[in-house]
């Protein structure tokens, strides 16, 4: 089947002449229709307030997107709640740690952040098992983040603090397109919603992530372009390896976390575990964000000045040293 019209069931990119969908329109001369299936609606401060969660009461706070971020801090305003200087903060990505910039001054805060998968934010969170997390998420019941956390058995707090709504698609018409691209659980279901016989329609579907893609399997829905994969790690280059007829390769799951379970050593078990202990490799540091490069001078300024100063202070006591020893070489 020859793909020429492709509905995009995301807001058009900001900047489309350093899109990678630019490359599709150009090189393929597809039509793309950009179009977000849902809207990301605020929990009421009332309707939160049944939770009985008080924000102020946790050590750490969880995001795991730019959503999370502002109806957290929106939450905090309409409850005044005053997030305190000591509370950390988990990202799961390092764009999410530094968005929290637009809310907070990283003066004494404490923020980290996986890689690219949430499991190395679990990771991460693995070295500070102390804190009293709150997970700042949407309404869903259970999703991968939750699952990872039940099973690294965290002691954390969900908190519902927004709901993603379908939007009306009454606008368009399946028929004048050969593909859509869905991207969440709530894309296939505001698809479902708007188009109940989508399932007679002839359009492909393309999905990116595993968790759109049980969506999909659970409606009965069959996956034309699966995403992402070691070749097309993103729905622009599935899209195109598709066009250019590759064959597709396996899918990449959920990364697992590295963490592993806790035993009990004996004595003898310790004994043999410290014969080994020099092959195993050194657990992955930290990472921690500063805030600005005004912040990041000032900090390299501080340190500069300490040296400095050290260096001053040693100088003044060989020189005293010096001047001892010369006193005493005079009376002799």
């Amino acid at each position: 089947m020859k793909v020429k019209n492709i509905l995009i069931s995301q807001p058009e990119p900001a900047d489309m002449e350093k899109s990678p969908y630019r490359n599709l329109i150009q090189k393929h001369h597809l039509n793309l229709t950009f179009f977000k299936f849902f809207d990301v609606v605020g929990i009421s401060a009332s309707e939160f307030r049944k939770t009985r969660i008080h924000l102020t009461e946790y050590t750490a706070v969880i995001f795991n997107s730019k959503h999370s971020v502002d109806h957290y801090f929106r939450m905090a305003k309409e409850l005044r709640e005053v997030i305190p200087e000591t509370m950390k903060y988990f990202c799961s990505t390092e764009t999410i740690a530094h968005y929290l910039q637009n809310y907070t001054q990283y003066r004494k805060r404490k923020v980290f952040f996986g890689d690219q998968h949430f499991a190395d934010l679990i990771d991460v969170m693995a070295k500070h098992r102390d804190e009293k997390y709150l997970f700042a998420c949407s309404d869903e019941k259970t999703t991968e983040y939750t699952k990872l956390l039940d099973k690294a058995k965290f002691k954390y707090t969900k908190a519902p603090m927004y709901r993603s709504v379908p939007k009306d698609l009454s606008q368009f018409n399946l028929d004048d397109f050969d593909m859509v691209a869905l991207f969440s659980p709530i894309g296939v279901r505001s698809l479902l919603q708007n188009f109940p016989d989508v399932k007679e329609s002839n359009i492909l579907i393309a999905a990116l992530g595993p968790s759109t893609h049980s969506a999909l399997h659970a409606a009965g829905l069959s996956i034309a372009i699966a995403a992402p994969t070691k070749t097309s790690p993103s729905m622009a280059m599935a899209i195109e390896n598709f066009i250019n007829g590759k064959q597709q390769d396996a899918v990449i799951v959920n990364k697992p976390t590295t963490l592993k379970p806790k035993t009990t050593r004996t004595k003898a078990s310790s004994s043999s575990s410290s014969s080994s202990s020099s092959s195993t490799p050194a657990p992955r540091k930290t990472k921690s964000v500063i805030a600005s490069r005004a912040k990041y001078k000032q900090l390299m300024e501080e340190k500069k000045a300490k040296a400095a100063a050290r260096r001053a202070e040693r100088a003044a006591e060989k020189a005293r040293k010096e001047a001892e020893a010369a006193k005493a070489e005079n009376k002799a």
